[in-house]
């Protein structure tokens, strides 16, 4: 059973065989700690048996006026667990926070142009338009 929750600090210390992953971008603590600290609820993580973590997102409200929009800064799963709509659940919970908590108007991502996987998935979940990275 798959349980998606808020992220806790302890799950800092947890979630490091999930980034062992050519496709995952990682970042350090520091940035972590800053996104779990200023937007708290764009930060979520899935629990798998025997706790573990099968994936997470974190994101972050920003913007003014009409580009006040909702940004999905990293979502990853666990090669193990792809494929089972992970990320997509995980996309539509931030996605509705975004629209329930503070009202954005969209939300957006980027993606490495290199990454074909994620850009499938993004396609077949809700993203139409999406920013390349190199």
């Amino acid at each position: 059973m798959t349980t998606i929750r808020r992220f806790s600090c302890n799950d800092l210390l947890r979630f490091a065989s999930v980034n062992l992953d050519h496709l995952t971008e990682t970042f350090n603590m520091s940035f972590y700690m800053t996104y779990l600290a200023r937007w708290p609820d764009y930060f979520h993580v899935a629990d798998g048996p025997g706790n573990k973590v099968m994936g997470y997102i974190m994101g972050k409200v920003e913007g003014q006026g009409e580009s006040w929009h909702g940004h999905v800064t990293a979502v990853t799963v666990a090669a193990e667990y792809r494929r089972q709509q992970l990320a997509k659940k995980l996309m539509n919970l931030l996605e509705e926070i975004s629209d329930k908590i503070d009202k954005a108007y969209f939300v957006d991502l980027f993606v490495r142009a290199s990454n074909t996987p994620a850009i499938k998935m993004y396609e077949k979940v809700w993203f139409f338009e999406f920013c390349f990275v190199s």
